[in-house]
């Protein structure tokens, strides 16, 4: 492929940076990804790259940004108001991303999202959470709450296949033993919804006992 000149924008902006890197480490991983194997797949010399994003860790943050869009942010209001509702949709469509993109993922546990596309969606849960009346206190936890379990199971479940929990010698974890059928379906939705009916009642429970 041709490579332009350096200093030579080609048309890119940062949004197609960013899709690029994307489709790159979707196909190929964090690994091996870098700047210049960037500017190879987009056929340009690296410095076209650097016009548009200074450095490494700012593509980082707008590749972690663009996987971030894609959970929807309700831009007309027409989504659900109560903050259950939001919660679930929310924690839904993050699923929905993290499985799309595995590769990526990782990034948006280990680095800090705060962009206006990440912030957008806890003013969301927030705001919902306010107009039902619950405590400032329970509302500044739940985001942390929510997205600690997301990261966490989320991390966990795009790194291993479904149904990978390992078998327990029943002589030596007699407990694990037991309930290891319960635990037969790893990395399902049935499990996801289960797990976060547990996280959202532990929100709601500590709202009606906090104070403002």
């Amino acid at each position: 492929m041709a490579r332009r000149t350096q200093g030579v924008s080609a048309g890119l902006d940062r949004g197609r940076i960013a899709d690029a890197a994307v489709a790159l480490v979707d196909r190929d991983g964090l690994e091996v990804f870098g700047v210049r194997r960037l500017a190879q797949e987009l056929g340009v010399d690296p410095m076209s790259i650097y016009h548009h994003v200074k450095g490494k860790a700012a593509l980082l943050d707008a590749m972690s940004e663009a996987v971030l869009a894609e959970v929807a942010t309700d831009p007309d209001g027409d989504g659900p108001s109560d903050w259950e509702e939001v919660a679930r949709r929310t924690a839904h469509e993050y699923r929905a991303m993290a499985y799309r993109h595995p590769r990526i993922f990782p990034l948006l546990v280990t680095r800090a999202q705060t962009s206006p596309v990440a912030v957008s969606a806890l003013e969301r849960l927030a705001t919902a959470m306010r107009a039902a009346g619950l405590p400032d206190r329970a509302v500044a936890d739940a985001p942390l709450v929510l997205f600690g379990f997301l990261n966490g199971h989320l991390l966990a479940r795009t790194i291993e296949e479904p149904g990978a929990m390992p078998a327990f010698d029943a002589a030596a974890y007699p407990a694990m033993a037991t309930l290891a059928p319960l635990m037969a379906d790893f990395g399902s939705q049935a499990e996801f919804d289960r797990m976060l009916d547990t996280v959202l009642d532990g929100i709601k429970s500590r709202a009606a006992s906090a104070g403002p």
